[in-house]
């Protein structure tokens, strides 16, 4: 079932429907297979792709960018510094004159008030590439993953191990239980999801016949995992925190052991950048369980897919 997205924001994988996601996930397959022959389909000529970033970025920035040239647009990168955001123009007015120059808006910010703001006044489709609370485009590129490596959603087990109250694994949540997989967040009192992305996702899972288990030994978790997923345990903004999270986290590294405890063909997920050391170990990032990179690339042809359908 292909479903007509244009004009969409793309805010959080809540407000979408799973045959809405598949038509995202089947596009980025079809554009990733016509790049591996060499061919980039012009379907943005012309169009244009401003790129709001407050926060720093490998993987958004490039994949964004060149997502963009290889469908025939272009993207325009602005710094916190580039902008008057900062320097007392409002979100509603950057939104409403940016909505005049280009064909739609990506932000990655600190707060998610942001997108929703810009998205409340813009006219072209605003994509959250990434705020406090949800990473939506990055899961897109992990359910593609997913799909890949699996080939299904259904009866698969993914278990989160970290930090379950920061962006990945809200948005995980909602990926995994829209698309019907189990999900176990694992994580340490005190950094459980929120309870109305909680509640949410519950519905969800309810809706697709999925669980939602939320956990704090980390062993128990992985036990039957298709796969396993991890993230920074300090995140941009928490770096006072940094002493304290180290000493809680510890428990919860993704290592050699960890990961024998779940099924034999179990895969290993990081979002990136990764602390190797902390949170996963090089063994396990580097090792024949993890798709880490695979996860990496298809950042880009999520991207394309999200573009190619939202722009109008």
């Amino acid at each position: 079932m292909v479903c007509n997205l244009k004009g969409r924001h793309f805010l959080t994988l809540a407000d979408f429907t799973r045959e809405e996601i598949e038509t995202f996930l089947e596009t980025a397959k079809d554009l990733k297979l016509k790049a591996k022959r060499g061919e980039f389909p012009p379907i943005l000529s012309g169009k244009s792709l401003a790129m709001i970033f407050e926060k720093p970025s490998t993987r958004t920035r490039v994949s964004f960018e060149v997502a963009m040239y290889q469908l025939g647009g272009y993207a325009l990168y602005l710094s916190k510094s580039d902008l008057q955001l900062g320097r007392g123009e409002t979100i509603a007015d950057t939104a409403r004159v940016l909505s005049r120059y280009v064909d739609c808006i990506m932000a990655r910010v600190y707060s998610h008030s942001t997108v929703e703001e810009l998205a409340k006044y813009s006219s072209v489709p605003v994509i959250n590439g990434l705020s406090d609370k949800y990473h939506p485009t990055q899961v897109l590129g992990d359910l593609l993953t997913v799909w890949e490596k699996k080939g299904k959603f259904e009866g698969l087990k993914l278990v989160y191990v970290g930090d379950g109250a920061n962006n990945m694994a809200h948005s995980l949540l909602y990926g995994a239980t829209i698309m019907g997989m189990d999900i176990t967040i694992c994580s340490p009192q005190g950094y459980h999801p929120d309870k109305d992305v909680l509640e949410k996702a519950r519905e969800f899972a309810k809706r697709s016949g999925s669980k939602v288990e939320i956990i704090t030994d980390p062993k128990e978790g992985v036990k039957g995992a298709d796969i396993i997923y991890t993230d920074v345990w300090v995140s941009m903004g928490q770096e006072s925190e940094k002493e304290a999270r180290m000493k809680i986290f510890q428990p919860y590294r993704v290592d050699t052991a960890l990961v024998s405890m779940a099924k034999e063909d179990a895969i290993v997920m990081h979002c990136l950048p990764a602390h190797r050391g902390e949170e996963i170990t090089d063994d396990v990032m580097d090792g024949p369980r993890s798709v880490v990179f695979d996860e990496a690339e298809n950042r880009l042809h999520a991207h394309k897919a999200i573009l190619a359908l939202v722009v109008i």
